[in-house]
């Protein structure tokens, strides 16, 4: 018996060796997990507090890390150490990321000194590089900081120390941001490389004209964006690339502006000159005749006493507020017809000098801005196409009809902050207004409401007036009013007749603060919607 035992051994190890037989159809749940399997996905690494929301983005943003983390996924592509206190980047850490796509190192302590020579040369697909608000200083990048790293699109340097323009800046760069820094100089052949380059932002540095050259700007032929104010200039750089179409040269130095200077940007189409020194002679005759094509021009804050004379005829923006601007004669606007926004805000113009044919050429305006002068009337012969006309803060005493005649398309008219009683509003003044929506008379010197008021009106501000009645009539020809401001004004309870606004049913906003007696307005109710067409 023993020996028979013994023999069956080998045949029952070979029976357990022996596959077992196969499965029966319709037996075998294939969503049930086998040995080796998981219900779970295997998990993913990431670093310690970061977030990696997917499986080729880590996001460490705003953990007062030191350190750069050691264990960040090969597959990254979007990497954010944004709002940190790293102060170097180890070469080994990145060049493990080959396949990154976006860095963003924005508000670190990361120094010059911190960065590895070729720092980012292995991360060859890397497209978008910010490391803003560090602490860059005049040892700038290393040479070879982006050898291999011909991809990168967008490169932000901005609010650093840096005191020049790196060197060996990558050629594929669109963007490149260096504002708030302490440039002064950009070295000859700094941006040669850089034909791609569509944006560039230098504002915001010591930028003076020994810093710059002809041949600074001249290669990049796909600029179509310059910022260059806030800085040190007193002259329009020289060597402008014809495909600059936006040029920010605002609160610089500039004295004057030479048409040679220009004659390379052609294709110039928003000139910003706001804040500089132009004066009397800042703009000569024909100084702007290169740019054809230029839209809009500012010149706010400056010391011009005129309107700048041949102005390009294409132009449709021209903002002049807070000039020296005293007389607009029958020829200075003759060559602008297509101007379609006019801001004088804030000059010296005074009624007797401004030419009743001022703006005949003007039909295609659309805003006006006058504010700010020392207009006593309104001024004769207003183009007829206005839909915003602003007078307020002047010394208008009076208002007729024969000067808003025609402004049937006029939306929007502000005559605040000025020397307005009723009486010196002529019959008919409104009549033509037929389109207007929104009239400002705070600030003037109304004891009621004025009369006959623009039918379309739904917002009206009579606030800091001297209104001390309002009667059932006040509203009658306002039947659209949204909004009325009645603050600060003597109004009492008593001096309110209720029936004034029993015909205003869209008045949703009524303001009466600020007056010698609490006064509560009880709005109309609002109509309730009916069923809409074809429901139950």
């Amino acid at each position: 018996m023993a020996e028979s035992g013994l023999a069956m051994w080998p045949s029952l190890l070979l029976l357990l060796l022996l596959p077992g037989p196969p499965p029966v159809a319709g037996l075998e749940d294939a969503a049930f997990p086998h040995l080796g399997e998981s219900l779970q996905p295997l998990p993913r690494a990431c670093p310690l507090r970061c977030s990696c929301p997917r499986v080729d983005t880590v996001d460490c943003d705003g953990l007062d890390l030191r350190v750069f983390p050691d264990n960040i996924t090969r597959a990254a592509q979007h990497l954010s150490l944004q709002n940190n206190q790293l102060q170097e980047l180890p070469y080994n850490e990145l060049s493990r990321l080959s396949g990154l796509r976006t860095l963003n190192l924005h508000n670190n302590l990361i120094s010059s000194e911190g960065l590895p020579d070729e720092a980012f040369e292995s991360l060859t697909q890397l497209q978008h590089l910010c490391v803003a608000h560090n602490k860059l200083s005049n040892a700038g990048l290393p040479p070879d900081a982006f050898r291999g790293s011909e991809a990168i699109a967008t490169l932000s340097l901005s609010n650093n120390q840096l005191s020049y323009l790196p060197p060996s800046l990558p050629p594929s760069l669109e963007r490149l941001h260096l504002q708030n820094n302490l440039i002064s100089k950009v070295p000859r052949g700094a941006l040669s490389r850089q034909t791609q380059l569509r944006e560039l932002y230098l504002q915001h540095n010591q930028l003076t004209d020994s810093g710059l050259d002809a041949t600074t700007f001249s290669k990049l032929h796909s600029l179509e964006y310059l910022d260059l104010s806030h800085n040190q200039l007193t002259t329009v750089p020289a060597g402008l690339p014809r495909t600059l179409a936006i040029l920010h040269l605002g609160r610089n130095r500039i004295r004057q502006v030479e048409a040679a200077r220009l004659h390379g940007a052609r294709g110039l189409r928003y000139l910003l000159l706001q804040h500089n020194q132009l004066g009397s002679s800042g703009l000569p005759a024909g100084a702007l005749r290169p740019l054809r094509g230029l839209h809009t021009l500012h010149l706010y804050g400056n010391g011009l006493d005129r309107v700048p004379p041949a102005l390009p005829r294409r132009l449709r923006a021209l903002v002049l507020p807070h000039n020296h601007v005293a007389a607009l004669g029958a020829r200075d606007l003759v060559a602008t017809p297509g101007l379609t926004e006019l801001n004088l805000a804030y000059n010296r113009l005074a009624s007797a000098r401004v030419h009743h044919r001022a703006f005949r050429r003007l039909r295609a305006l659309r805003s006006l801005d006058l504010a700010g002068n020392q207009l006593t009337r309104l001024p004769m012969g207003l183009p007829t196409g206005l839909r915003t006309l602003q007078l307020q803060r002047n010394q208008l005493r009076m208002l007729e009809p024969e000067p808003l005649a025609g402004l049937d398309q006029l939306r929007e008219l502000s005559l605040a902050h000025n020397r307005l009683r009723v009486g010196d509003i002529g019959p008919g003044t409104w009549h033509e207004l037929q389109a207007l929506q929104m009239l400002d008379l705070s600030h003037n010197e109304l004891s009621f409401v004025p009369p006959d008021l623009p039918e379309a009106l739904e917002e009206l501000h009579l606030e800091g007036n001297r209104i001390g009645h309002v009667g059932p009539e006040a509203f009658l020809s306002t039947p659209r009013l949204r909004a009325l401001f009645l603050r600060a004004n003597r109004l009492h309870m008593t001096s309110i007749a209720a029936e004034a606004f029993l015909g205003l049913p869209n008045l949703r906003v009524v303001d009466t603060a600020g007056n010698p007696e609490q006064v509560l307005i009880r709005l109309p109710p609002t109509t309730p919607r009916g069923p809409r067409a074809g429901g139950p």
